[in-house]
């Protein structure tokens, strides 16, 4: 029979097994400063999303206790510790993807670079010349910065207002026609917000875009 004993996982004052330990939180900050989602971080640190999101909301609970002055409770200190180190990793993941996301849309980034030499004919010295191919401005990185960050007024879900003759008190004129509002507001939608992603965001190849959810 083997004498070898299985490692004991870290304890709590109570005895019971202790979930957040030291290597766990590292793996939840790591896996938020990629910016994957909330289940796949807590899947990477091997806990349930519901245990991961009972953490932070204890941890902000004490954070926003001891800026309203209270006393720091001493049992919620790991909690608070976790929430807002998760909270700075996400938070530069999404500054890091809308960094991409802008450079996508102003253009110029290098795609191919190409060297050739040639013999000057005037000094029969070589010549080094090189050519770099870059990407052109992309409206569609804006129209999706837009669509996302000011959705009240960009988003598939705005109000959009629209003057049309004959509503709103102003009497309808001889030449005016009725209007379909159903059809109107369809070809709104259609031409409006039929914003095509830039497919440099679609297939994953803009290097570190994460996405925050919360």
């Amino acid at each position: 029979m083997s004498t070898r004993r299985k490692a004991r996982r870290p304890q709590s004052r109570s005895g019971r097994p202790r979930l957040l330990s030291e290597e766990v939180e590292q793996r939840l900050v790591a896996a938020s400063r990629t910016g994957v989602a909330v289940e796949l971080a807590a899947e990477m640190a091997g806990v349930s999303r519901s245990t991961f999101l009972g953490w932070m909301a204890r941890g902000r609970a004490e954070v926003e206790a001891r800026e309203d002055g209270g006393a720091p409770n001493p049992a919620e200190e790991e909690y608070a510790a976790l929430y807002e180190k998760v909270r700075t990793a996400r938070a530069t993941a999404a500054a890091r993807a809308m960094m991409n996301i802008r450079r996508v849309a102003d253009g110029g980034i290098v795609t191919k670079v190409t060297t050739r030499k040639f013999r000057d004919p005037a000094t029969g010295e070589i010549v080094e010349e090189i050519v770099e191919d870059r990407t052109p401005p992309d409206w569609r990185a804006d129209a999706w910065y837009l669509e996302r960050q000011h959705r009240e007024h960009y988003g598939k879900d705005a109000i959009v207002a629209v003057e049309i003759n004959g509503l709103g008190g102003i009497p309808a004129g001889p030449d005016d026609q009725a209007v379909d509002l159903a059809e109107l507001a369809e070809r709104l939608d259609r031409s409006l917000f039929a914003v095509e992603y830039p497919p440099e965001l679609e297939d994953g190849s803009v290097v570190d875009a994460e996405v925050v959810d919360e």
